[in-house]
């Protein structure tokens, strides 16, 4: 009896797993290209001008533009069966009631201004939304032509059913194609060249890589007041009191982790996650799992925190609570314009992919860096865009006209994480993503850093003294790691794996230089981290039409989301100044040498048994959530039958000894 028993047991499980797990790998290796997502202009980067008397009640429907999206999306991916039994449900459920609360929401944010300045126009246009294909096989941004289908209703929403959905633990990515093998990247790092002028100097502020586990899902520079405003969570150092209420007196009152306590500036970044099944405190909270963002939060093992000179000319001090986001969150829909990601490898920081996740060799560590725009327009602390009021460099380090150079913030985030296993789809050694907004697919381009500056004022004449002298200061400066020395070759270290699938070519996109506003906005506009926020209100099916699910994304309580982790590192200098522009050379994923060799998965190294929170990956030993049944195993269920019959003859077999007793 216990023999069959298990026999059914066992069998039962491996065989679910077994299909379960090849649905995964199936969506890990890029083979499931048709999962929808959905594409809304973007109101906010349009608003270049917004009186002050009318920004509270603009930044307010911001939030619940994103938020109407974020709803959508859920229920796209609910929906998926309904729709692709019948396409036309997507319009008439999802696009065409999406279209209306936005109309709604634009139409109060064009009264809002309207009440305080000459009324904006164009507006309207930008209410319908575009169902598109992710695309996800060549890894390039979604656009309304790929793969949508012409709306029925006439919208110009588009028609396309949701299939098999998009990977990943959160159901909404990633994929094998967000991956590239850094040691297949030509380097592509250049430096403007130094000018007599320049200010050569840097300094360092040592703020700790929140091992204390500060995190939420709000954004006070986009969505002030309004929780849930990022749709995904963020890690914070420096300044412990950011949340969306956070005032300025309560940014400048609040305590820091950063060694230096003349810095209480705020620095955010959307964590990165571990697509290891494990729950965390926000598994079933808006801005965590509810939205796609599942799994493991992992702490960097370094972060760097360093302010730089400007290679033309001498830099000015920044005002305080001067804001600046660099990156688009919304960049895989809204085009790379203002993307401004970079991630790379120790060792391999010459090499900077902007639309790919590395794939670092054994011994390397995952690196993320943000540099930040150092062009100031002199008056502005933010602007209705969160962008105009700053811009980035020209290739040879000059500022824009009417434009001062102000220091360079430039985040260095190092992950002691494995190259995942993508033949497996990430079941021996998990995939890592960073949070985004649901739809954004968990896109590595769609990665980005803010800033709030609340230096003291003498702590911020120090740091420009420093760099225009040419010297070396600030709490982190002693930190500083060893020079990383000759990169090494690709034959000296063991390369990670690379996608089983198709060589996919991995040519990352240039973000485009920040430019003061000037003359139209193009049709798919610069854009800001969007905010997000308060519930949308669903409209009902047409008549006759299938009733799908309605979804409300739920607004958090006015507190900080914390979540408490261990993890620990140290600070240092970046080793090398990387370059923001985008490579010019084709980063391709690197193909396995034989069949044999891309179906086999990859194990950690050994020794590194620690967590990823602060420290190496240990290989997955369960399956992530995927959905399977019975019904899709029953042709591997014969060893289970003959273990049912060997439970049941067992049984036989005990009832009759008990009746005849020998």
């Amino acid at each position: 009896m216990l023999g069959g028993g298990g026999l059914v047991a066992v069998n039962v499980y491996a065989s679910a797993t077994e299909s379960g797990g090849d649905q995964q790998t199936r969506v890990a290796t890029g083979q499931v290209l048709s999962a929808p997502t959905i594409y809304c202009p973007d109101v906010g980067s349009r608003l270049t001008t917004v009186p002050d008397g009318a920004r509270a009640d603009v930044d307010g429907e911001l939030a619940k533009l994103d938020q109407q999206v974020a709803a959508a999306y859920q229920q796209l991916t609910q929906s998926a069966a309904a729709i692709e039994q019948n396409p036309g449900l997507a319009d008439q459920a999802i696009m065409n009631p999406l279209k209306e609360q936005r109309s709604a929401s634009i139409q109060r944010i064009a009264d809002a201004i309207a009440r305080e300045a000459d009324r904006p126009q164009g507006l309207d246009d930008l209410a319908a939304c575009t169902l598109s294909s992710s695309n996800q096989g060549t890894g390039q941004p979604a656009s309304p032509q790929d793969g949508a289908a012409p709306s029925q209703s006439g919208q110009g929403q588009g028609s396309a059913a949701p299939s098999q959905g998009a990977g990943g633990q959160g159901g909404n990515g990633p994929v094998a194609a967000d991956y590239a093998d850094i040691t297949s990247v030509q380097p592509n790092v250049t430096t403007p060249a130094e000018q007599p002028g320049g200010s050569t100097g840097t300094f360092s502020s040592s703020c700790g890589v929140n091992a204390n586990g500060l995190f939420n899902s709000d954004n006070v520079i986009v969505a002030p007041g309004v929780s849930n405003g990022a749709h995904h969570f963020h890690d914070y150092i420096g300044n412990q009191s950011n949340n969306a209420f956070a005032s300025d007196q309560d940014l400048a009152n609040a305590d820091t982790s950063c060694a230096d306590k003349g810095d209480r500036s705020t620095y955010y970044w959307p964590v990165l996650r571990l697509q290891n099944g494990k729950q965390e405190r926000d598994a079933d909270k808006p801005g965590g799992g509810t939205e796609g963002n599942a799994g493991q939060i992992v702490t960097a093992k370094q972060v760097t925190l360093t302010f730089e000179g400007n290679p033309t000319s001498k830099v000015t001090e920044m005002p305080r609570l001067l804001r600046i986001i660099t990156g688009d969150a919304k960049a895989f829909v809204n085009g790379p314009a203002n993307a401004n990601a970079s991630w790379s490898c120790t060792g391999y920081e010459n090499r900077q992919l902007k639309d790919k996740y590395p794939l670092c060799p054994a011994g390397s560590d995952v690196v993320r860096t943000f540099r930040f725009q150092s062009c100031w327009d002199g008056r502005n602390i933010d602007s209705a865009n969160h962008r105009t009021h700053v811009a980035f460099e020209a290739p040879d380090g000059s500022c824009p006209d009417g434009f001062r150079a102000i220091p360079q913030l430039v985040q260095r985030i190092v992950y002691a994480v494995d190259a995942p296993s993508l033949a497996d789809g990430g079941r021996t050694v998990p995939l890592f993503a960073v949070d985004s907004f649901p739809e954004q697919l968990h896109k590595p381009v769609t990665d980005h850093g803010d800033f709030i500056n609340v230096f003291d004022e003498s702590l911020m004449r120090t740091m420009v003294d420093c760099i225009n002298s040419g010297r070396t200061c600030g709490a982190g400066a002693a930190e500083q790691p060893p020079s990383q020395g000759a990169e090494p070759t690709p034959s000296e270290t063991a390369s990670p794996v690379a996608p089983p699938a198709q060589t996919q070519s991995a040519e990352p996109s240039e973000p485009a230089t920040e430019q003061p506003p000037s003359g139209q906005p193009s049709a798919r506009p610069p854009s800001s981290e969007p905010p997000a926020g308060t519930p949308a209100t669903q409209t009902a099916p047409a008549a006759g039409a299938t009733e799908l699910p309605k979804v409300d994304a739920s607004v958090s309580p006015r507190h900080t989301t914390t979540t408490k982790s261990s993890g620990g590192g140290v600070i240092s200098k970046a080793t090398q100044r990387p370059d923001t522009q985008a490579p010019n050379a084709t980063a391709t994923a690197a193909a396995p040498p034989t069949a044999t060799a891309a179906a086999a998965p990859t194990a950690a190294p050994s020794g590194q048994q620690t967590p990823a929170t602060g420290g190496r990956t240990a290989p997955q030993t369960e399956p992530q959530a995927v959905q399977s049944g019975l019904a899709a195993t029953g042709a591997h269920l014969w060893p289970a039958v003959f273990g049912g019959l060997l439970l049941a003859a067992g049984a036989l077999l005990l009832w009759w000894t008990r009746r005849n007793p020998a």
